[in-house]
């Protein structure tokens, strides 16, 4: 054996590209944001899109994502969505959408005491890839920093919800947003550093094998650096994940590239779906940022 030699070869030299971003729901200047949220994406190009903090209109199920996923020229029809809160006729949700066809998609309910409950969930979609199927899930887990035991119920269920999801040829992607830093028992539990609660589910961050190749300069997705976030008086982390099962036959699932997402104001061309003025941001508000996170987006081998 060399020290070429390996057990994936050939490997595959096509990628799919994933993101995951919160949008932080209706809060701030959430109007004005969509079309920066969208402008941000466009520029991105992924082909599969995960989101936290959507907001649905449960009176006529509009949604920020299948206006994002309309404005990017995808069929809105290819989306995954959870929703469990019903906040004066708005949701709280999750959501994966996809350029490609959602041929299928389920989601969970994640545990939460009752005095502490923030509507957490967990959704897949079963995405129709042009060269096979993806199963792809999504996530936002408790808050508080003094949460960790209910984020690691929570990361035991999603660990079973993957587990019982039906057979993929592809290594299964996670992602969102955790709470949690990379040193936390929730996400080591996650990437095997400790325990995991369903064997043999685990998974490799994205930042860990393609990291030191990013472009961004930080890793820290709740950042100091964005004028939102610094209002919280936190200190800045990494929080947010593309996390991928172990890479299959020619390296499927391997990830060749991470960075962030979200990082600088955007001047958007156009309001969306009717939010930013009726000359769009550009004219009503300037550039602006789009989220109080930042998001990550990754390659993985496909």
């Amino acid at each position: 054996m060399t020290a070429t030699d390996s057990s994936f070869d050939p490997l595959i030299d096509t990628t799919v590209r994933i993101a995951t971003w919160n949008l932080w729901w209706r809060f701030g200047p959430w109007e004005a944001r969509l079309p920066a949220i969208v402008e941000t994406l466009r520029r991105l190009d992924a082909d599969v899109i995960c989101l936290q903090e959507v907001w649905i209109e449960l009176a006529d199920g509009r949604s920020s994502a299948a206006l994002i996923a309309e404005a990017l020229g995808w069929d809105p029809a290819n989306i995954a969505i959870s929703n469990r809160a019903d906040l004066d006729g708005i949701g709280f949700a999750n959501a994966v959408i996809s350029r490609w066809p959602v041929a299928s998609s389920d989601w969970r309910p994640l545990f939460s005491p009752p005095e502490y409950e923030e509507y957490r969930t967990v959704v897949r979609a079963d995405v129709d890839g042009p060269r096979g199927p993806l199963q792809v899930f999504t996530t936002h887990l408790h808050w508080r920093l003094d949460h960790s035991h209910i984020r690691q119920e929570q990361v035991r269920e999603i660990a079973r919800f993957v587990k019982a999801s039906p057979h993929r040829s592809y290594p299964a992607v996670l992602t969102g947003d955790f709470n949690a830093d990379p040193a936390s028992d929730e996400v080591r539990m996650i990437t095997g550093r400790a325990a995991v609660p369903e064997p043999p589910i685990v998974f490799f961050d994205a930042w860990d094998i393609a990291g030191a190749a990013a472009t961004a300069q930080i890793a820290d997705t709740w950042s100091n650096t964005n004028p939102y976030a610094v209002r919280d008086l936190e200190f800045s982390r990494r929080i947010d994940y593309v996390f991928a099962g172990f890479p299959k036959q020619g390296g499927a699932g391997h990830v060749t590239r991470v960075d962030l997402v979200g990082l600088d104001a955007v001047e958007a061309a156009a309001p969306i779906g009717g939010f930013g003025g009726p000359d769009g941001i550009a004219a009503s508000a300037g550039p602006i940022m789009p989220s109080d996170h930042f998001g990550v987006v990754a390659d993985l081998r496909y």
